[in-house]
């Protein structure tokens, strides 16, 4: 059996919604389908122990940072507070990465500024401790690339990338891997399918961001939510056959993308390499 490594989990929302023993089952199925790691990003200052914890609890990797959805709510005292856990936690193999960090102009209502200092801020101290971060750039790739040419960071992952080719090439040209995940399984996606089939196989690491963006198998129509039917809720044992979708595109056995795309989360986020010694 092939063995994955999920780039983006949610893992700590699978406790919120069903307690410690679903999202034990939930890691659990995973790795019984050959998702051998996972990647846990935090999105706030009250998650942070959370994905540390469960990192732990199951022998994965963990990030500390504030999303951008989550600024309008971020206190005065959360960036000196993320230093700090930083700091306090440097030395834990475990903490692989500054994120999930960057920029949402998709959701409505955000104030672009306050997204931008925090962002910015986040960057300096991913600086300051030597960390790659988890990048968030809903419609906003070109202003989360101008924050990385001002502070420059170690690379890491641009997760769920949905932009342009030439968006993908300056990326890649700033030492970043790209994150493919459901979205890629949709027909319809057809640009984010030509780039899952086109970019450089150096480039591309893969992902599920479980319980978010389902793959077209677990997606529920409007029609259907409407109709009592509950929304579809991704989660990391999709991967593998996520993984078969973009080794379809490119045409390459399926073996060799999940060699590539582990050697490749690792050259991203490089103390993955000591959790991962077997993959």
């Amino acid at each position: 059996m092939a063995a994955w490594i999920d780039t983006h989990v949610h893992l700590d929302e699978f406790v919120a919604h069903g307690g410690q023993a679903h999202a034990d089952a939930t890691r659990h199925e995973a790795a019984g389908r050959g998702v051998a790691h996972c990647v846990l990003p935090a999105v706030e200052r009250a998650n942070w122990d959370a994905v540390r914890q469960l990192a732990h609890r199951h022998g994965d990797s963990y990030a500390l940072g504030i999303h951008p959805l989550f600024t309008p709510g971020a206190q005065d005292g959360d960036l000196p507070a993320l230093e700090d856990a930083l700091a306090a936690h440097q030395a834990d193999p475990h903490l692989v990465a500054v994120g999930e960090i960057g920029l949402d102009f998709f959701v409505p209502g955000l104030d672009a500024a306050r997204q931008e200092a925090i962002f910015r801020a986040q960057l300096r101290l991913a600086q300051r401790f030597g960390l790659p971060v988890i990048l968030h750039t809903r419609r906003s790739v070109d202003k989360v690339l101008k924050g990385l040419r001002d502070i420059p960071v170690t690379g890491g992952i641009a997760h769920a990338f949905n932009g342009s080719r030439q968006q993908a090439e300056a990326f890649i040209g700033l030492g970043f891997k790209l994150g493919f995940g459901g979205a890629v399984t949709y027909d319809r996606a057809l640009q984010l399918r030509r780039l899952a089939a086109e970019l450089p196989l150096a480039s591309l690491v893969l992902e599920t961001d479980a319980p978010d963006i389902p793959p077209h198998w677990l997606y529920v129509t409007a029609a259907q939510r409407a109709a009592g039917v509950p929304a579809a809720r991704n989660a990391p044992g999709e991967l593998p056959r996520i993984a078969e979708a973009i080794a379809a595109l490119r045409g390459m056995p399926v073996a060799e993308l999940a060699r590539a795309s582990s050697a490749n989360a690792i050259e991203a986020l490089p103390r993955l390499r000591a959790l991962c010694p077997d993959i």
